[in-house]
């Protein structure tokens, strides 16, 4: 029995959920990330990969990339960048244990102050960009070593040190400790709170930017700024915000490292702005700008908290950790980009 050709409004069909589906920009994170969790299982599935708590490990590491992630990705959706978050990391952490443990501040008072300092360095690295019109790669670098010299150096004058500690004997700690350092049992381990910070994060991210218009001005403005802008969007304060939250995230881990290991210490977020990015990039976004998902950074962060337990778990040198890096960020833009002709191709 012959079975009938498809029809034409099937061949469209079908033409039109391939492209859907091709042009999702997480779309290879994912299938990495399978394909990592894949290899990984194989080589390193007896040695505690697969077990609950190698689980954990590595979740733990892609959430703590996996917070900053989330909105970084939100600003290159934005078509801008943000180089000064990893040392913005370190200076969250030790601002909130030099004002806690050294000169005695109330935890409650220490973190709003933490919280009012990411806002003005996202204001002050917003402002610069949008009013001199310089690149913001630029701009965030030369305030990624204004605030990491600045770390060192007044942390120094004030402690005679650059590692601080005593954190978890200041008052209120407990409480501190609930929101940002808990471990939640589930199935024999512990879960830390960061995990459910960085999928929640996520998930928030998410609805932004595909259900919200705020969501909306973000593609335009890293699509085409000035198209954007003669329809109504107000770009320069979406750009902004983008800074202001994406420092806000930087704080964040700050704040959850210092909480953790009770101390701070001047050159934690070392190269996170460039792990951050590459995550970024691998889960799809361009990086041109005005395309992108939150849920692609969250793919990309899960791979590399994968590899970076990984390795430790198959006895591989850790050392190699640094060239998988390099190699998984080029292959992305390689996949991304034939991915895009292909869902060109498609419709």
């Amino acid at each position: 029995m012959s079975m009938a050709p498809p029809s034409a409004d099937e061949r469209v069909g079908a033409r039109s959920a391939l492209r859907r589906l091709l042009a999702r920009p997480e779309l290879g994170a994912a299938a990495g990330a399978a394909a990592v969790w894949l290899f990984f299982a194989a080589v390193a599935g007896d040695s505690g990969f697969l077990s609950a708590a190698g689980t954990v490990t590595y979740l733990e590491v892609a959430a703590e990339l996996g917070i900053l992630a989330v909105a970084v990705a939100m600003l290159m959706i934005g078509g801008e960048f943000d180089l000064s978050v990893g040392s913005l990391i370190g200076a969250s952490g030790m601002l909130l244990t030099v004002l806690a443990a050294e000169y005695e501040w109330p935890l409650g008072a220490a973190l709003l102050a933490v919280a009012a300092f990411a806002v003005a360095t996202g204001l002050l690295n917003g402002y610069l960009v949008v009013r001199t019109g310089l690149p913001s790669f630029i701009v965030t670098l030369a305030t990624l070593f204004v605030f990491r010299g600045a770390t060192i150096g007044l942390t120094r004058v004030a402690t005679g040190r650059t590692q601080v500690g005593r954190l978890a004997d200041v008052p209120g700690y407990a409480a501190a400790n609930a929101v940002f350092a808990a471990e939640f049992p589930l199935g024999g381990v512990g879960v830390p709170v960061s995990i459910m910070w960085w999928l929640a994060l996520a998930a928030l991210a998410t609805w932004v930017l595909r259900r919200t218009p705020f969501g909306n001005w973000i593609y335009g403005a890293g699509g085409d700024a000035s198209a954007a802008r003669n329809v109504g969007v107000p770009v320069h304060r979406v750009k902004v915000t983008l800074f202001v939250l994406t420092a806000l995230a930087a704080a964040l881990v700050g704040v959850i490292q210092a909480v953790t290991y009770g101390g701070a210490d001047v050159l934690r977020g070392e190269l996170r702005e460039f792990h951050a990015i590459i995550v970024v990039v691998v889960g799809g976004t361009l990086l041109s700008g005005g395309y992108g998902t939150a849920a692609g950074a969250v793919f990309g962060a899960l791979i590399f908290g994968m590899v970076r337990q990984g390795i430790v778990f198959s006895g591989v040198d850790a050392d190699w950790f640094q060239v998988f890096l390099g190699a998984m960020l080029l292959a992305a833009v390689l996949v991304n980009n034939w991915v895009r002709r292909r869902a060109t191709l498609a419709r």
